[in-house]
C-alpha cells in the first residue's frame, strides 16, 4: 500500500463474550515493517474449548503516506477495518438547530452536521452528513435513515460524536461546534435528555463567560428491522420452540466440525401423507433417498415445513433412529469419520429395552448419542440411558464405553429472557464429554492422528529448507 517500499502492516486480536457480544482486544503483533509478507513473531495463546463457538476477529491495519507534491510531506492516511456487527436495525432520524453560531459576515450560517462513529481503538470514523440549510441559525434538517451498524456497530454505548458547521463554497467549512451522544440516548426520543449543547473548545476555552454556540434536538427517533426469511416462520404458527433453540444452541457449533456442512435429518413419532401411516425414522425434508440438510439453517427449514404436513404422534421410540446412524458408523472402522447423533424429544421413551440394545451395540462403532429432554415430561429413564454413574447394559451385554449425554432443556431456561446465555450454557454442557468419548473410541482401537497437512504458502512466497 506504500508508494515508494511496501506495508507495515500490524494485527489486533479480539474476542467475543459468549452473553453481550461484546468485541475485547486480546492483544496485538508488533509492527512489521516495509513487508507485503508478514510473519509476526508474536504470538496469542488461548483456551480452546470444543464445546464453546470461540469468536475470534483479526484486525490488519497499515499507515500510507500521501504523496502529489514533490519534496512535502502531505502527512498518512490509515486504513482501519472493523468486522461489522450482525444488526439489522435501521433508524430514522430528525434534529433540529436552535440559536446557532453567526459565522457568515453578511448572513446568518448555512449549517450541516456530521455524524461520526467510534472505533475500537478510539478514533473515529464520519458515517453520515445532513444537508445544509443555507441563512439561518435555528435550521431544521431534513430525517435521514441510517444502518445502525454504520452508526454504532451494534453497540447502543458506543460514543457517537456529531460535529456542527457553516458551510463554505470553497469547502473551508467553519466548525461552529459540537457534541457527543450515544445510540442508547437517542433511542429516548424527543426528550430532555436529546437537547444538546453545541460546544466549541476553543472559544470556551478563551471566554470566561461562554456557555454554547446554540442547541441541538433530536426531532423524531423510529427504529425500523430489516426483516428476514426466517423472521416470517418466526412469525407465524411455528415461534422458536424448545424444539429449535435446542437444536440450534447445539448445531451451531457441532456444524462447525463438519466438512461438507451436509447433515442427515430425521424425524420419529409422528403420521406420514398421504395414508397416515406411524413412522419412528422418517426424512424431515421428505426426501428418504436424500434426508441431507444443507447446514443448521437447512435442518431448521426442514423441521419447520415438516410440521406443516405431517402430524405428531405416539409412542416416542428412539431405536430406529440410533440403529439408522449405527448403520453409517459401522461402515466406518479406520477413525476417518466420527458420528455425533442429536435426538430432541419431549415424551417419554416406550421403546426403553430396544434402545438400550441399540445403545450397547453402538457403544463400539464411532458415535456419540445427545439426547435433550424438552417440556414438563418425567425423564427418569433418560438418566439411565446416560450411563455416568452406572454403565448401561442389555441382556446381560455392557455397553464397550459411554457415548450418551442426556439434558434436560428446562434446566437451562433462563427466568430473565436471556435466552443467548442459556443456550450457550446448553450447548456446552451437552457437547462437553464428546472430545472424551471421541478419545476413548481412538485409542482403544489404536488408531493415531494423521499428519497435519503443511501450512498454506502463499505462491511466490520464499520457503525454508
Amino acid at each position: 500500500m506504500d508508494t515508494f517500499s511496501k506495508s507495515d502492516p500490524i494485527c489486533v486480536l479480539y474476542t467475543q463474550g459468549i452473553g453481550n457480544k461484546e468485541w475485547r482486544e486480546f492483544g496485538r503483533t508488533e509492527v512489521i515493517e516495509n513487508t507485503l509478507n508478514p510473519e509476526f513473531v508474536r504470538k496469542f495463546i488461548l483456551d480452546y474449548f470444543f464445546e464453546e463457538r470461540q469468536n475470534l476477529r483479526f484486525d490488519l491495519r497499515l499507515e500510507k503516506p500521501i504523496v502529489g507534491i514533490p519534496g512535502k510531506k502531505c502527512g498518512n492516511i490509515i486504513v482501519k477495518a472493523e468486522e461489522m456487527g450482525n444488526c439489522r436495525e435501521s433508524v430514522m432520524m430528525q434534529f433540529c438547530g436552535n440559536k446557532l453560531d453567526k459565522k457568515d459576515f453578511f448572513g446568518k450560517s448555512d449549517p450541516f452536521l456530521v455524524f461520526y462513529r467510534s472505533n475500537e481503538d478510539g478514533t473515529f470514523t464520519i458515517c453520515h452528513k445532513t444537508e445544509v440549510v443555507k441563512n439561518t441559525l435555528n435550521p431544521v434538517w431534513q430525517a435521514f435513515k441510517i444502518p445502525v451498524r454504520a452508526l454504532c456497530n451494534g453497540d447502543y454505548d458506543r460514543t457517537i460524536k456529531i460535529e456542527c458547521y457553516d458551510w463554505e463554497r470553497d469547502g473551508s467549512h467553519d466548525f461552529i461546534g459540537e457534541f457527543s451522544t450515544s445510540y442508547r440516548e437517542l433511542s429516548r426520543g424527543q426528550s430532555q435528555f436529546n437537547v444538546y449543547e453545541v460546544i466549541n473548545p476553543k472559544k470556551k476555552g478563551k471566554k470566561k463567560k461562554y456557555l454554547n454556540s446554540g442547541t441541538v434536538t433530536l426531532l423524531s427517533f423510529l427504529v425500523d428491522i430489516e426483516v428476514t426469511f426466517l423472521d416470517y416462520i418466526k412469525g407465524g404458527p411455528y415461534q422458536m420452540n424448545a424444539y429449535a433453540m435446542a437444536l440450534k444452541a447445539v448445531g451451531e457449533i457441532i456444524q462447525d466440525y463438519d466438512s461438507d456442512k451436509m447433515f442427515p435429518a430425521l424425524g420419529f413419532g409422528a403420521k406420514l401423507p398421504p395414508d397416515g401411516r406411524v413412522s419412528h425414522e422418517f426424512a424431515l425434508n421428505g426426501n428418504p433417498q436424500n434426508p441431507y440438510c444443507a447446514g443448521i439453517d437447512g435442518v431448521m427449514e426442514a423441521y419447520y415445513q415438516s410440521l406443516k404436513s405431517v402430524c405428531l404422534y405416539g409412542p416416542t421410540n428412539f431405536s430406529p433412529v440410533i440403529n439408522h446412524v449405527a448403520r453409517y458408523a459401522a461402515s466406518v472402522n479406520d477413525g476417518s469419520q466420527y458420528f455425533v447423533l442429536l435426538i430432541i424429544t419431549d415424551g417419554v421413551i416406550s421403546d426403553m429395552a430396544q434402545t438400550k440394545e441399540s445403545i450397547v451395540n453402538a457403544s463400539c462403532l464411532p458415535m456419540s448419542i445427545i439426547i435433550v429432554g424438552v417440556g414438563p415430561a418425567e425423564f427418569d429413564a433418560m438418566v439411565e440411558l446416560d450411563g455416568d454413574e452406572v454403565r448401561i447394559s442389555s441382556r446381560g451385554r455392557y455397553a464397550e464405553r459411554d457415548i450418551v449425554q442426556f439434558v434436560p432443556f428446562r434446566d437451562y431456561v433462563d427466568r430473565t429472557g436471556n435466552h443467548i446465555l442459556s443456550m450457550a450454557r446448553l450447548a456446552k454442557d451437552v457437547l462437553a464429554e464428546i472430545p472424551d468419548q471421541f478419545l476413548s473410541y481412538m485409542r482403544t482401537r489404536g488408531i493415531k492422528p494423521l499428519p497435519a497437512p503443511p501450512p498454506y504458502t502463499p505462491p511466490g512466497y520464499p520457503t525454508q529448507i
